[in-house]
């Protein structure tokens, strides 16, 4: 199709092919709100039959409102064209990616949290679904696929829709098959045989052997996805049992590739052999929806996932027992503190910080706990940060600058509205005792700012667990009324940032209410450190804790670094806690977003440092401020413990962020 205008409808670009055809985005001409476009091809649209059938059940499938299903408006005919309407579903970069070029793009494994989380938005939308009749038949996706699971913005980080909701069992699986195989034999330039040869065959391997033999290409590669996502029942046609249990099907294909990356064939390995790390008990969730028996599939998929994440009640009790009485919700939590990162901490002797960040309301938070020294040795008395949270000194304004150049006049003067001074307190945050002791810094091997290699000495001091959220840094902004200091320092760029300002209140981009805020200024930083008692880290302290205190650590993580262990050479910031800890228990130490240290930076300062080893807070004065840590566009180079950077005070930067840290108090 090569019109610019389509009924309604400005044509903008093709963007793929899809279930039914051709795939367009499109504006309204006078809504002016984008759409997608499915147009039908000939051979389905000079089919009358079908066309009525297709826009009654569309009606239906237009009834479907649910956050995680692409929302489907009408059938709409013109210039001789059928064409499908749904909305536009476009990523934080403003693409409409699926989530085949989202792990493209990305090129790292998810973690169990993101797989967990994606599939539970997949299972909120077919059980709701399922629920739904159509021709006393209850309704199933049938076309569940990498390419029809697409991703938007949401509050929670990925947010999943799925497309073409039961376009399959209106056209059928076996004319998508076939309607594939011949443009993928057209673009080959090799022979195929007909429609009815392709049906009679009924060989589930027919096909795919024949596309084995061939080069590859994008529909080689779209027909095989569309291929390994069908059930059995699909495979061979049997249409009457052909229902809900084929999308219980889909989604172990798809909780399967999105662990392994490849599809389960023939005798496939579990999950549990190659990756015996997990602690979900994906084996079961495999081996329960790839039955080939529809009959013998679970019924509810959320009962599914239900048995992914919870023990067995007497396992609970047991737990519960044996751990002091821990609370079922803490048993079965999802979070890298109680897999890695709570072997690690227990290793350690970490307890969960004096401030706690709690999105749970079920979770009571507590004002006062117990810190243990990293070290593992507890002490009597056990040491606890110092908090010291003071009065925040807001921007202040002459009400009318020009007041001395005033005449008398009949206009009356005008006079500021006086901002009310907003009585929000702080989210609390995580924090870890790191035990002073003698540490080595620097590098000889590094930048020449990283010269000489030397020994320091640090009393103890705790540090945040996280970097700063822009959840947490947006309360700051409500409190101080604007983005200055009381110096008229830049503190924040919005424009720079994922917090804007929407007639005159703060809002956070939709997805990223738990990525690191970006766009600080170390004014702002210190700022905030101030307002909820705190301080910025030394360079010296955010090396030691960068390294967990090791000699023989180059990154965080270790002598190297894999794209899956940190944020880094990527194409945004990710929610924190999205990689697994260092040994001190905290994240994100590499990569994600450059830190903004207390110190001042000298270009030699470390010749200085050696010789005055005692907590060293770096130069008297300087004209730029230290940055630790590498950010998510950074080269592994960048990641090193011992790499140096740094910028101005005031500049603004989309990967510039902070965390916090405090004196202990050891009394």
């Amino acid at each position: 199709m090569e019109k610019e205008i389509l009924g309604d409808y400005t044509i903008i670009k093709k963007i793929g092919q899809g279930t039914l055809g051709s795939v367009y985005l499109a504006e309204h001409r006078f809504v002016k709100k984008q759409f997608i476009l499915k147009v039908l091809p000939e051979e389905l649209a000079g089919d009358r039959n079908f066309i009525q059938r297709f826009e009654r059940d569309v009606g239906v499938l237009a009834t479907l409102h649910h956050p995680h299903i692409v929302k489907v408006h009408t059938v709409s005919f013109a210039e001789g064209y059928y064409f499908l309407v749904t909305d536009c579903i476009v990523d934080c970069f403003g693409e409409t990616t699926n989530l085949t070029q989202y792990l493209g793009v990305n090129k790292q494994s998810l973690n169990e949290n993101e797989i967990l989380e994606l599939l539970s938005q997949v299972v909120s939308a077919l059980q709701y679904a399922h629920q739904k009749q159509v021709n006393g038949e209850f309704l199933a996706h049938r076309g569940i696929k990498l390419n029809n699971i697409l991703i938007g913005k949401g509050e929670r980080g990925l947010h999943v829709y799925l497309s073409d909701f039961g376009l399959s069992s209106i056209v059928g699986e076996a004319v998508i098959l076939t309607r594939l195989y011949k443009v993928l034999c057209d673009q080959l330039s090799v022979s195929k045989p007909s429609s009815s040869t392709l049906r009679e065959k009924k060989e589930e391997t027919y096909l795919t052997n024949f596309l084995e033999s061939s080069k590859l290409s994008k529909l080689h590669a779209s027909f095989l996805q569309t291929y390994h996502f069908l059930a059995p029942e699909q495979k061979t046609y049997r249409e009457k049992l052909v229902g809900p249990q084929a999308d219980v099907y889909a989604f172990g294909v798809l909780a399967y590739f999105l662990m392994m990356y490849t599809f389960p064939e023939g005798r496939f390995p579990l999950p549990s052999e190659i990756y015996p790390d997990f602690r979900l008990n994906w084996d079961a969730l495999i081996k329960e929806c790839l039955k080939p028996d529809p009959t013998l599939r679970p019924d509810s998929l959320p009962a599914v996932l239900e048995q992914l994440i919870r023990p067995e009640r007497g396992q609970i009790g047991a737990a519960a027992e044996k751990g002091g009485g821990e609370t079922e919700e803490r048993s079965n939590s999802l979070d890298w503190e109680e897999g890695y990162g709570a072997s690690q901490a227990k290793a350690s002797g970490q307890v969960r910080g004096s401030l706690l960040v709690d999105s749970k309301p079920k979770v009571a938070r507590h004002q006062s706990r117990i810190f243990q020294e990293i070290s593992g040795s507890v002490r009597q008395n056990n040491p606890k940060p110092v908090l010291n949270p003071g009065e925040i000194k807001r921007p202040e304004y002459d009400p009318d600058p020009a007041a001395a150049f005033h005449v008398e006049s009949t206009v009356a003067r005008y006079t500021p509205k006086q901002d009310e001074v907003k009585d929000v307190t702080p989210l609390e945050s995580d924090m870890v005792i790191i035990k002073g002791g003698e540490f080595h810094r620097g590098s000889n091997e590094g930048g020449r700012d990283e010269r000489p290699r030397h020994t320091i000495s640090l009393t103890s001091f705790a540090m945040d667990v996280c970097p700063v959220t822009n959840e947490q840094f947006v309360r700051f902004l409500e409190v101080m009324g604007g983005e200055r200091d009381a110096n008229n320092q830049t503190m924040i760029q919005l424009k720079e940032s994922r917090i804007k300002r929407n007639s005159g209140k703060l809002i956070i981009e939709s997805g990223y209410k738990n990525h690191p805020v970006i766009g600080v200024t170390w004014y702002g930083a210190v700022a905030y450190a101030k307002w909820v008692g705190k301080r910025l880290p030394t360079e010296a302290e955010w090396e030691i804790a960068a390294s967990s205190g090791q000699e023989d650590r180059v990154y965080p993580t270790g002598m190297t670094i894999e794209r899956t262990q940190a944020n880094f050479f990527g194409t945004d910031t990710v929610t924190i806690k999205s990689y697994p800890p260092n040994e001190y228990g905290l994240y994100d130490m590499a990569g994600n977003v450059y830190e903004w240290c207390q110190d001042w930076y000298e270009y030699n300062y470390y010749e200085l440092s050696q010789q005055e080893p005692e907590d060293p807070k770096g130069p008297l004065q300087g004209v730029y401020r230290v940055l630790r840590g590498g950010c998510w566009k950074s080269l592994e180079e960048d990641l090193r413990c011992s790499h140096r950077h740094r910028n101005n005070p005031g500049i603004v930067d989309p990967t510039y962020g902070f965390r916090c840290a405090a004196n202990v108090d050891e009394t």
